[in-house]
């Protein structure tokens, strides 16, 4: 029997201004919140959820672990992100790769794919 996801913890130097981040980019909403813990989650009983822990540390490397996010219009939810404070990263991707690399607030990197329609 395999073991049942239940959260994505992610060190932030400011955990509640990087939660509320990611909870309005996917949708979420807080469902927990201490200075030591912020969780997000679609709701306080569905997994998986993401957590912010707070480190002293800021980020100095490419993520080995990241979110990809296929949204209904690539371009409109790249341009929504950035609006929100995600900027543009190169890690390497090639002119031919069909997703986008943006960090959020603190650098963490994430992929936008193109919507599920236009990846077939």
């Amino acid at each position: 029997m395999g073991s049942l996801w239940a959260n994505l913890v992610v060190d932030a130097q400011d955990p509640a201004r990087l939660a509320r981040w990611w909870a309005e980019a996917l949708g979420y909403r807080i469902t927990y919140e201490k200075p030591e813990e912020v969780e997000i989650s679609r709701s306080a009983d569905e997994l998986p959820s993401i957590v912010f822990v707070p480190v002293p540390e800021g980020k100095e490397t490419k993520n080995r672990l990241h979110i990809d996010l296929r949204p209904a219009d690539q371009e409109a939810e790249v341009e929504r992100l950035v609006n929100m404070g995600a900027r543009h990263v190169d890690v390497g991707q090639r002119e031919t790769d069909t997703w986008i690399v943006l960090a959020d607030p603190e650098g963490n990197e994430f992929c936008v794919l193109r919507a599920a329609s236009a990846a077939s």
